[in-house]
């Protein structure tokens, strides 16, 4: 086979595979919709939602948008920055804390 023929062929993947991201994408989304219907609360809420949130949007990202066969710059092209970002939301978060700490310290009026 030329490499014209194969080019024009195109790459499939097997519809398995597919399948299976489908039925895992159901599932994360029930344990999604099952922390809401158990009523669960605070952090370990958010924590669990942001969990699977972040386990879709993998399976979509790897398979639907097909990064689990692109060259690994490009994949790094994606990640570093998502990366990057997820660090300075980070640094924001513990600084909030801190500048909240400093106005309830100075700024509020004391006995």
């Amino acid at each position: 086979m030329t490499q014209a023929a194969a080019h024009a062929e195109g790459q499939q993947h097997p519809i398995k595979l597919y399948l299976a991201v489908w039925l895992w994408l159901f599932v994360l989304s029930a344990c999604s919709y099952f922390v809401d219907y158990f009523q669960l609360q605070g952090l370990l809420r958010y924590t669990l939602i942001t969990l699977f949130m972040v386990l879709k949007a993998g399976l979509i990202v790897a398979i639907f948008m097909h990064m689990a066969w692109e060259r690994l710059s490009l994949v790094y092209a994606i990640l570093v920055p998502v990366g990057a970002v997820l660090v300075f939301v980070a640094i924001m978060v513990f600084e909030a804390d801190h500048t909240l700490l400093s106005r309830m310290t100075f700024l509020t009026s004391g006995p």
